[in-house]
Order: structure tokens, then sequence, then C-alpha cells
């Protein structure tokens, strides 16, 4: 792994991270679907623009068109959608962890449903992974955090693990169409899909402020479109398996921006529970990479 792929798996995970505050002051002042669908609608704009620009076009394979739709609805609608709306009960470093746990979803249903061959090391980082979520989350459940939001956190995270494993290797080359294009695309399914719902079960009421204003920018433009372009990136310059490696750093960054930004109070066991959660990752990943 050179230096570049470095320094790009380290801005994913930094920036991806970020989100979740960002996130946590939308939804303190704006309906969240409606926030979400709005966000995902101008990143997709701006996206396929700017590809058009750099002469992509959407001439998609029927694998590319899949790998779209598949993670347009279960990446944007259903993982952040469920995501967005529980961050109006629960603190953006608890949603961050919850989300952390992907790779581990990935990770253990490659080995017990598809026969993965994992090493020792991957074995006991899932249940080292696993252990760490079900700690904080004991510890938190036992302190009056929403049982609701966390719920819709947990769905989140396997829906987006579901949509990893579904279209394995069906993004990993954008061919003609470009990067930038799928993304583009995949927002503006998400949008698409969110829409009706805001329309129907939301009030569209806004507490206007300048914080909301730079939250939404900052979403629209760095976790919206940067972030995951630089993953489809990192992705064709290392591999998913590699590249996701990366995601050890998330709960760390998760937490820490959320205290930084958010003056979110963590205890002794949410930082261990971070840490083990952490460590259980980057040995999964290792061990599959090694692999």
């Amino acid at each position: 792994m050179d230096l570049r792929a470095i320094g790009m798996g380290l801005a994913f995970a930094l920036i991806w991270s970020s989100a979740f505050s960002s996130a946590r002051i939308i939804v303190a002042a704006a309906p969240p679907i409606a926030s979400l669908a709005l966000r995902f609608a101008i990143s997709g704009a701006v996206g396929v623009i700017l590809a058009r620009m750099f002469g992509q076009n959407w001439n998609l394979s029927r694998a590319q068109w899949r790998s779209v739709i598949i993670f347009g609805i279960c990446q944007n609608a259903l993982y952040l959608g469920l995501n967005f709306v529980a961050m109006q009960w629960i603190e953006a470093s608890l949603a961050a962890i919850i989300a952390s746990s992907m790779p581990l979803i990935v990770a253990a249903a490659n080995w017990v449903i598809f026969r993965e061959k994992l090493p020792v090391m991957g074995v006991l980082g899932l249940m080292a992974g696993f252990g760490g979520v079900a700690l904080i989350m004991t510890q938190r459940l036992g302190g009056g955090v929403d049982p609701l939001g966390v719920t819709l956190c947990l769905i989140g995270a396997v829906a987006l693990a579901v949509a990893t494993l579904t279209v394995r290797g069906a993004s990993s080359s954008s061919g003609s169409a470009g990067v930038l294009m799928i993304v583009g695309l995949q927002m503006l399914v998400g949008s698409a899909v969110l829409l009706p719902f805001a329309v129907i079960f939301e009030t569209w009421e806004v507490q206007w402020s300048w914080q909301l204003v730079a939250a939404f920018t900052y979403t629209v433009f760095a976790p919206g479109l940067l972030a995951t372009w630089i993953w489809f990136l990192l992705v064709q310059r290392i591999g998913a398996t590699r590249g996701a490696t990366f995601h050890f750093l998330n709960p760390f960054f998760g937490v820490a921006i959320a205290a930084a930004i958010l003056g979110e109070r963590l205890g002794w066991v949410d930082i261990l529970g971070v840490t083990i959660i952490a460590a259980g990752i980057l040995a999964v990943q290792l061990a599959r990479a090694a692999r």
C-alpha cells in the first residue's frame, strides 16, 4: 500500500466519521428525511453535472446499474435515512459506533453464509468487535438511551452490509461511465426514494441558523460527494478488502469529532468499547487481506 492510498484512506475515514456530527446538527433544526432527500438531490445533481463536464457518461453496464440502484436504496435511503431519523433521539457518537460495525457484519456474513475462509485472527477480531459494540450499547441502554434510535441504526448498518454483499465486485470498475457519474446517480436514486416519505410523514418546519446552513453545506459536499468519490478511487487502487481496513479508524474519529464539535460526553466504557471495536475491525480486515 503506497503513501497515496494511505492518505486517501485516512481522508475517507475522517470525512465519513464527521458526517454523524453534521447530521446531528441538521436533524436538531430540520426534518431529517426531507433534509436528506434535499442533500442527495443537490449532491447527485452536482456530481452528474461535474461528471458530464469531465466527459463521463451514464452508459453503465447492467451490473453497474444494479449497483447504482441497490446502493442508492440501501446505502443512501435506508442506511443514511434511518441514521438521520435515529439521531433525533441518540447522540452522534453512538450512531457512528453502531455504523462502524458494518465491516464486521459483512465479514461475519461472508464467513457464515458464503463460507469464506477466515483465519483465527479474523475470528477473534469478529468476536472482539461485536463484543465492543455490545459493551457500549449495554452501557448506553442502561443509561437511558432511546432503544428505537439504536434499533434504527442497527437496521441501517445491516442494510448497508446487505448492499455491499449483493453487489460484490459490481462497482470496482467504473468503465466509461466514470466514478463521479456513478456516485451522482446513486445520490439521485436515494433522493427519489426518500422524497415521498418526507412529503407524507414530515412537517416541513425549519429553525434557521448559520450552524444549520454550515452543517448542511458541509454534508452535501464533503461526506456526500467527496468521501464517496475518494472511496471508489481507493477501491480501484488497492481493492475493497484492503481499502476496508481503514474502517477501523471510524470509531475513533466518530467519537472524537462528536466530542469536539457537539460536546458529547464520553465515559471510560465508551473509550474501552471503541478501542475494542477498532482492534476487532483491524484484525478482521488484516486477516482477510492476508488470506
